[in-house]
């Protein structure tokens, strides 16, 4: 059975590369019949965040990406930690540390000065003598001191690592006897099951150190999957101009979860050409063998763009609820379905949506002045007038695009001696959907009002 799992730690939000990559673990999980789990790692006490740690957990119901079982949380296991210590102390595989602070400032100076790698000397490797006083050891792992530690990738092949270059007796447990990261999370990937670990290749270089953890226990090693970062369209790192802020901003910036999965996937996987990718689609198609060994490039167009057809899609019904939380409740409104068909091909989010829902069902409360000055002439003021005084005498019981051309034909006039100055009364701006679909929506009483209210304020 694939077992992945998302493991992120609750020192901050959970942004969009995080996301991204809980998204293939749980696609490669489902599509295999597998479990995902969720994991939250943190063991740094000093930076951990409850708010943090719950968020995370929000931004997952939000998206809809249901794990399995019960959240692991690794701070409620530091005494099963030590038991797994202590196994390779006991087995001679680890061994307790005495080194100085002073003492490693001062090795690290002198390799500094040979220009080589500053790396821990195994001085105390194969220590049998009286423990120095005063000095809490730490518990290194014995590495191997020579030859090369291979990595099947998923995505970056057959990568080698040597260990000259790259290890040393690394630490497993600090002088407080707090485990570090690479030790815990080698061992709850392993007691959990773990067959498949899909995560940033940022994360490469702890790999080597993982495996040789895992050879220490002889527990199975994992199909490792290091996928590329998410680089801005200038190739550099996210910054949170860029969009790596919380997922849960993107909620409150009017963006639907299916647009950020569906935007997301698309970030170092694809399917031929295809760009909108329902679930079901991802998960029959999805595969982490074929993410992309590049880095992809953020696109806030695209997102935007996606978002937009998202809109198009779904309910009116979703729509009505969708905008509650940005204040406007549309749900007792006569014509809530034209309102909502006549936004729905305009707006590229829902805080963009909501503003135009105000903008037609709220009489504006000021007038774009530039506007004004250039649409609205002594000659529009008299049309406008006269237009609402025919509201007044005889509402319509027609169309509104039926009244109004009567109107402008017993005038002789023509709609766009009215138009512009019609819109700027009814929404506050000479820029609107289709006038009449605005005129049906707003309802001829209330156009009226609205009418005789910029009347009113350009006399002032």
């Amino acid at each position: 059975m694939v077992i992945t799992r998302f493991a992120p730690s609750p020192t901050g939000y959970l942004h969009i590369g995080g996301l991204r990559t809980a998204l293939y673990c749980y696609l490669w999980a489902r599509k295999c019949g597998g479990k995902f789990l969720l994991r939250i790692e943190d063991t740094d006490l000093a930076r951990n965040s409850k708010e943090a740690a719950d968020a995370i957990v929000e931004a997952f119901k939000w998206v809809g990406l249901a794990h399995d079982g019960e959240i692991v949380y690794q701070s409620n296991r530091f005494e099963l930690y030590k038991t797994y210590v202590q196994q390779l102390l006991d087995e001679g595989k680890a061994y307790k540390c005495y080194m100085s602070k002073e003492e490693l400032d001062t090795l690290r100076e002198e390799q500094s000065a040979r220009k080589e790698r500053p790396r821990y000397d195994g001085r105390y490797r194969d220590f049998t003598g009286t423990p120095p006083h005063g000095v809490e050891p730490v518990i290194r792992i014995k590495a191997p001191l020579e030859g090369m530690i291979v990595l099947h990738d998923g995505i970056k092949g057959e990568v080698h690592f040597n260990v000259a270059d790259m290890l040393d007796d690394f630490i497993i447990a600090r002088s407080d006897g707090t485990p570090t990261y690479n030790f815990v999370v080698t061992i709850d990937d392993a007691l959990m099951g773990v067959t498949d670990v899909i995560r940033g290749d940022d994360h490469l270089s702890n790999t080597p150190k993982q495996i040789v953890i895992y050879n220490a226990f002889d527990f199975a090693i994992p199909k490792f999957f290091h996928v590329p970062m998410i680089l801005n369209p200038d190739g550099k790192k996210l910054s949170k101009r860029d969009g790596a802020t919380d997922v849960m901003d993107y909620e409150k910036e009017g963006f639907l979860p299916e647009t950020l999965l569906n935007f997301l996937v698309r970030l170092g996987w694809s399917h031929g050409d295809q760009e909108i990718f329902s679930m079901e689609e991802m998960l029959e198609w999805f595969d982490p063998n074929s993410i992309n060994k590049s880095a992809s490039a953020y696109n806030q167009e695209k997102l935007l763009w996606l978002n937009a057809h998202y809109i198009k899609e779904i309910s009116i019904e979703r729509l009505v609820e969708l905008l509650k939380p940005f204040g406007v409740d549309i749900s007792l409104h006569g014509n809530k379905e034209r309102l909502v068909e006549m936004l729905r091909e305009r707006a590229k989010t829902i805080k963009e949506f909501a503003v135009m829902v105000q903008q037609i069902i709220e009489a504006p409360n000021s007038y774009d002045e530039v506007a004004v000055q250039k649409c609205i002439t002594s000659e529009t003021k008299a049309l406008l007038s006269a237009y609402q005084e025919a509201l007044h005498v005889s509402t319509p019981t027609q169309g509104a695009e039926v009244f109004t051309k009567a109107f402008l034909e017993s005038k002789g006039a023509k709609l766009k001696d009215l138009a512009p100055a019609l819109r700027i009364a009814m929404v506050g701006t000479a820029v609107s959907p289709a006038i009449f679909d605005v005129l049906e929506v707003i309802g001829f009483n209330d156009v009226q009002e609205r009418i005789q209210k910029l009347l009113s304020t350009l006399k002032e």
